[in-house]
């Protein structure tokens, strides 16, 4: 499958964009959008979700839109997901992107933390690649890129 050169065209592409009101997943979306890309963001918080949504290039034509989930509930995630390709979507690039845990000593983490950032980055993770996986192989191409905190390592 190789990498996707950015140079090119990504019109008529779709990219789901994890963890996207701030930082690295917002970003993303920005890059993606300006090289033609329809976005799809998700994050849990409505509002920033809409403030995003205005700030991505549409000059492509580019159709944006959202869904809301909160990745500490990994369920939420599946149902949201499931729903959306229900209705005959596809999605062509998948950026799972998610906050990472609290920093600080190991000593210190409480082993809470430790499976609320399993479930963010692993759980939902796997969600997403296999809820859309099918959908890749279909059109015979496809992109997943995973970022994750180096706080994880």
């Amino acid at each position: 499958m190789g990498i996707y050169n950015f140079t090119m065209n990504l019109k008529d592409k779709t990219a789901l964009v994890c963890g996207s009101t701030q930082g690295i997943g917002k970003e993303s979306a920005m890059a993606l959008a300006k090289k033609g890309c329809n976005i799809v963001l998700i994050a849990r918080n409505e509002q920033k979700l809409q403030e995003v949504i205005k700030d991505l290039d549409t000059s492509e034509g580019q159709n944006h839109n959202y869904l809301i989930a909160d990745f500490s509930k990994p369920q939420e995630v599946q149902k949201v997901i499931v729903d959306y390709l229900s209705n005959n979507k596809t999605i062509d690039i998948l950026i799972n992107n998610s906050g990472g845990p609290k920093g600080g000593p190991v000593k210190d983490a409480p082993i809470e933390e430790f499976y609320a950032a399993f479930d963010q980055h692993l759980i939902c993770n796997h969600i997403l690649a296999q809820a859309i996986y099918p959908g890749m192989i279909k059109a015979g191409d496809g992109r997943i890129i995973n970022i994750i905190s180096t706080s994880v390592k």
